[in-house]
């Protein structure tokens, strides 16, 4: 009997973690992140406790021990959270994000704990960050630092390349209004990671004032923040061909599409790559098909870099370029670019404090970039989520890159979970307005899960 008993406890138990385990896993195909993460902590609660019920130790001594020891090893907002599932599940994951623990954190003990006790904990939580700590700069020195011949061969690469094509154009079409090129992108911020394959060459457009007007976004039918109409206005004065541009209106407008396909047959039908490529020692190849006119170059054995040929217009203070929505809405729309901007003001803060920002930024965009289910969070949204980071929190010396890799890995699941990231420079900019709710899921899930053990965005 005795034999019986035993056995249908252990099948009972048995039963219970399978059923739990069943709801966990799919958990994120009903509810999403927010609801996964949500069902998990209460989940996960129910489940230690009915475990602790059924094993209840015979000797009271035994079961102090045992319960200081799952003390240490539970995170402290297991027990905590008194959250049950709701319907609006993403406010919920959304608060619970502001106690969430961190690496350093987690080992936070019991309230109330002797003076010994209190030190023992702070002693382990200052090596978990340490221990962070080093493996981030670890990963830096390792894996996002490129070589420094390496960036000069690409430079020089991009530089003879751009020659190249300023002075075809002005032979070929001297009458096209344009200022001068020049090469731009990350590579020349010293914010590029890994290796040295790309860089932008801004080709600035001459519009003439009385003849173009911009208008935002927001103040269209669209509706959508950071991207603009440019309108060609006085035609009853002015009439069509009046301006060189008229030529790639659409619907009234200057399209960015058309405007991109013109220069594509320009260069990609009139120029002689391989000529030019023999005698600057390089391999070029326009990629097709292509969003973007864009040239492969191979300027090493191994090496190669890509060069994005972006149509820029600057009306005032407003950058806009022919970059098109990425999933090929707004074809009309010109894409507003805070890059400039951003990148001078996270190097200026970094400048004030000799802060840790870039180095931040640097660290995340190797990890995404390695990482294939994170490649589609962009530069720019890692570098505003450390803005808006960098005013709630002012001290970024470089002692305390951890902590603000954890601070920032913690906004990033916030913005995700809301599925808005406004653009620090201009709020009504949503800077995930590209991304779908699936991988916004998607995104948050993976990082969500990454809190408890951070190291392992670093595995490569």
């Amino acid at each position: 009997m005795a034999g019986m008993g035993e056995g249908k406890g252990k099948k009972g138990d048995n039963g219970v973690g399978n059923a739990i385990d069943f709801v966990l896993s799919n958990a994120r195909l009903v509810l999403g992140v927010g609801g996964a993460a949500v069902l998990g902590i209460a989940t996960l609660a129910v489940k230690r406790m009915y475990d602790r019920a059924i094993s209840a130790p015979s000797s009271p001594s035994k079961m102090d021990l045992r319960s200081a020891k799952q003390s240490w090893e539970e995170p402290s907002w297991i027990g905590a959270s008194p959250r049950l599932l709701s319907r609006d599940m993403k406010v919920n994951v959304s608060r619970s994000l502001q106690t969430l623990p961190t690496t350093c954190e987690a080992a936070d003990g019991l309230k109330g704990a002797s003076p010994s006790k209190k030190a023992q904990m702070d002693l382990k939580r200052a090596r978990l960050r340490l221990s962070l700590q080093d493996k981030l700069f670890a990963y830096y020195s390792k894996h996002v630092v490129i070589p420094g011949g390496e960036v000069s061969r690409a430079k020089q690469a991009a530089l003879d390349i751009c020659a190249e094509l300023r002075n075809f154009i002005h032979t070929k079409l001297p009458d096209m209004p344009l200022r001068d090129m020049y090469l731009s992108g990350s590579l020349y911020d010293d914010l590029q990671v890994i290796t040295a394959d790309h860089v932008q060459l801004m080709v600035p457009l001459i519009l003439e004032k009385n003849l173009w007007a911009t208008i935002p976004g927001e103040e269209t039918i669209m509706n959508v923040p950071g991207f603009w109409l440019v309108r060609r206005e006085n035609l009853e004065y002015f009439p069509r061909s009046s301006s060189h541009w008229d030529r790639c209106i659409v619907g009234g407008y200057l399209s960015p599409k058309v405007m991109i396909d013109t220069f594509d047959k320009l260069l990609s039908g009139s120029i002689n790559w391989p000529a030019i490529g023999s005698v600057l020692d390089l391999i070029i190849r326009p990629v097709v098909p292509s969003e973007t006119l864009t040239l492969e170059v191979q300027y090493d054995i191994s090496k190669k870099l890509f060069i994005d040929f972006l149509p820029l217009l600057v009306m005032e203070d407003t950058m806009l370029i022919a970059k098109p929505h990425r999933n090929g809405r707004y074809e009309n729309m010109w894409r507003q670019s805070f890059r400039t901007a951003e990148t001078a003001k996270l190097r200026a803060q970094d400048k004030g404090d000799g802060g840790c920002r870039c180095c931040c930024l640097k660290i995340l965009k190797a990890i995404c970039k390695s990482n294939a289910p994170l490649n589609k969070l962009t530069a720019s949204q890692l570098t505003n989520v450390i803005l808006h980071s960098c005013e709630k929190e002012s001290d970024w010396a470089a002692e305390m890159l951890a902590d603000k890799f954890l601070l920032v890995l913690k906004e990033l699941i916030s913005y995700l979970e809301q599925g808005f990231l406004p653009c620090s420079l201009d709020t009504k900019v949503n800077l995930f307005l590209e991304l779908t709710e699936e991988e916004i899921d998607d995104l948050g899930y993976m990082l969500y899960c990454s809190l408890s053990e951070p190291e392992t965005l670093l595995n490569t």
